[in-house]
């Protein structure tokens, strides 16, 4: 057992050495469009959202885990953030969409995982949520999960997610940097027939006379022809495999501008233009789904509250968003395939995206830019 505890250590620290090797795209000198990040480029750079991975490996059998987003770092059952799912393929098990679509708000964080540890994901953020101070009358909960099918590199139908996983992943959420790559909900995906994982990016723009940020998280394991920055690199590119990478992916946008459910369905579609933007055609088989929430104060919504008073942008404000939406989240997928280490897994090997094949391309074309 001790053995086997000492193995599966040098695995995740020898998988951490290599993804700090790995550089994201604009460290690599891959530009994504015009507007400019916020300070860390993740979606943490919208005040008050927190990102929290919990991450399996454990030999060549699991590789899965558990990645929380909380809007905020308050009681969301007490304090709500308006949201909106958007489903643009809908093959996947996304809970708690009926509730958000009628009430068109969050009152839980969103959790992502693997496909068939979606319920047990859900059943430990519901016990979670009623365990926080002052739930103790609470009777109803929409726990809000998200996944992607990571059954190539992991054994799903073992569906080793436990409640402490999920309640790590919560209870350990924070600002700051964000890990991307093979980790938390990342940490078995395949996206174009290599490693995917978790990745985000953000943008900050200026409408109605202030300063916005919108945040996108993916957790992508999608297959498609592979373009990056405006470049078909799938076209000279060698396939890892002759395994298909089509699958899904989630897509979380966060903003601070005040936004209500309506306007952020506006919002959410655009990530969709960032989806396609790398090579996607929302495949039959795949689930591809945004999340998008707004953090402002100005759009909350505590319970109790018999009158809602909202203060939200104008139609006519929206633009510059709509572009900032499409920019992260083209760029938090390249992250998230730029970040993703080398998994030899469950089924096959998944291999990282080799930056020597396609930076030829990308210089050839005029992307790559000076670090």
């Amino acid at each position: 057992m001790m053995l086997r505890c000492l193995l599966g250590l040098l695995v995740v620290v020898t998988l951490h050495a290599q993804e700090a090797q790995r550089p994201r795209a604009r460290e690599a000198g891959v530009v994504i469009g015009s507007l400019p990040t916020g300070k860390l480029n993740a979606i943490t750079d919208v005040p008050g959202v927190l990102v929290g991975h919990v991450t399996i490996h454990d030999g060549k059998r699991i590789h899965t885990g558990v990645t929380a987003i909380r809007p905020h770092a308050g009681n969301l059952f007490e304090e709500r953030v308006p949201a909106f799912i958007q489903v643009g393929n809908g093959f996947g098990k996304l809970l708690g969409v009926t509730q958000v679509a009628e009430l068109g708000e969050l009152e839980t964080p969103i959790v992502l995982t693997g496909t068939l540890s979606v319920w047990r994901a859900a059943d430990a953020l519901t016990t979670w949520m009623i365990e926080q101070p002052g739930m103790e009358s609470v009777r109803s909960i929409n726990p809000v999960v998200g996944e992607t099918n990571d059954g190539q590199l992991s054994d799903i139908r073992s569906r080793p997610i436990e409640p402490k996983n999920v309640f790590d992943a919560l209870n350990n959420a924070k600002t700051g940097p964000v890990e991307e790559g093979a980790v938390g909900a990342g940490a078995g995906t395949i996206c174009f027939d290599f490693k995917g994982g978790i990745g985000t990016s953000s943008r900050v723009v200026s409408t109605a006379g202030r300063d916005y940020t919108v945040g996108v998280l993916v957790q992508s394991n999608y297959g498609g022809q592979l373009t990056i920055a405006g470049v078909p690199v799938w076209k000279t590119l060698t396939k890892a495999s002759k395994a298909s990478g089509d699958g899904s992916i989630m897509m979380i946008v966060a903003t601070d501008a005040p936004l209500d459910a309506r306007l952020l369905g506006r919002l959410a579609r655009r990530a969709l233009v960032g989806l396609a933007r790398t090579g996607s055609s929302m495949s039959n088989g795949s689930g591809d789904y945004v999340i998008a929430f707004s953090t402002a104060a100005e759009v909350r919504h505590k319970r109790g509250d018999a009158v809602h008073h909202v203060a939200e942008l104008s139609n006519e404000a929206m633009s510059p968003l709509f572009q900032a939406a499409a920019e992260a989240t083209e760029e938090a997928i390249v992250n998230s395939l730029f970040r993703a280490t080398t998994v030899e897994g469950f089924k096959r090997t998944a291999k990282a995206l080799p930056w020597e094949e396609i930076s030829g391309q990308l210089k050839a074309a005029g992307v790559l830019q000076a670090p």
